[in-house]
């Protein structure tokens, strides 16, 4: 049997950003996340900074890496999908972003061949997140 403590658990996703404080920005004051913690590493020449919607040690989180002086930006690759957030309205929190300065890239509606709702927005790296709607 498997206990809490043993049981495996999804910690974070990282995401390299080009523009540490512009992410932060998105996250926290766009999506509502809080920032959590932030690590600057000298040695290495990065700072890493947590956000989420809550406590580390009862969710997931975001991982965003600045690499000093990588402010060109990082290809996106094709294996990328994106990250997915559960919302209590989808069409409310894209007026919420779009109000924000936020980019949408599918507006809020039934997901194809069903009926979830969901919708898609880009973060200022240009990583998708789709919205699902719950409830």
């Amino acid at each position: 049997m498997t206990s809490p403590e043993t049981k495996p658990r999804l910690l974070h996703t990282m995401l390299r950003v080009r523009n540490l404080d512009a992410s932060v920005d998105f996250y926290t004051r766009v999506l509502g996340m809080q920032e959590l913690r932030r690590r600057e590493v000298p040695q290495g020449k990065y700072t890493l900074c947590f956000v989420g919607y809550g406590d580390e040690s009862e969710g997931a989180v975001i991982e965003l890496t600045y690499n000093w002086g990588k402010d060109d930006g990082y290809d996106l690759g094709t294996g990328y999908g994106h990250i997915a957030l559960g919302v209590p309205d989808a069409y409310a929190t894209c007026a919420s972003v779009r109000d924000a300065g936020g980019k949408i890239t599918r507006e809020p509606g039934p997901v194809q061949f069903g009926s979830t709702v969901i919708a898609f927005i880009e973060d200022p790296d240009g990583y998708k997140i789709e919205l699902i709607q719950r409830g």
